[in-house]
């Protein structure tokens, strides 16, 4: 049985997402928080094997909680949970102890590979924040005073570009 809290402020949210799992035998939803700090209160008498957290919280960044969490429940697998698709926001997550990061317009589907993958002790990422993580790192550009190659080369190739012209004339 894997046992997962949801935290998040939105009622509705919460209350989705435990309807999108309510048939799935092997899920329990053991509790929800609406704040850090009632999530905090839950894990010092019960430690779920997931948990959902919101990254926007009335009274802490969900990036903060991560870290804070992290520090007492190294086994807890935490999956970001928002509307925000900002690579910062993904890595942040990740670099504090997360194992996922989803999106709040996720699919059923798309919420259950993301458990079954945290599970199995892998990172997941959904499919649009997998691709902005990758954009970032696609627009970081070499150093331009740095030369590719160096003029020493450059003469080099260009000898040898001119004998082997020589000799074939």
């Amino acid at each position: 049985m894997i046992k997962i809290l949801i935290v998040d402020d939105h009622p509705l949210v919460s209350d989705g997402i435990a309807t999108m799992l309510r048939d799935q035998g092997s899920i329990q939803i053991v509790g929800a928080s609406k704040t850090a700090a009632d999530a905090l209160a839950f894990l010092a008498n019960e430690e779920p094997d997931i948990i959902l957290l919101d990254i926007s919280l009335p009274d802490m960044n969900g990036l903060e909680l991560c870290e804070k969490i992290r520090v007492h429940h190294k086994k807890v697998k935490i999956i970001g949970l928002t509307s925000t698709n900002e690579a910062g926001i993904i890595t942040g997550l990740l670099q504090r102890g997360g194992n996922g990061y989803l999106l709040k317009n996720m699919e059923r589907s798309d919420l259950l590979v993301a458990i079954e993958t945290v599970m199995a002790g892998r990172v997941y990422l959904s499919n649009a924040a997998n691709e902005k993580v990758l954009e970032q790192f696609q627009t970081v550009k070499l150093k331009t005073d740095v030369p590719l190659v160096t003029r020493r080369e450059v003469t080099r190739l260009m000898r040898k570009c001119l004998n082997s012209s020589k000799r074939s004339s």
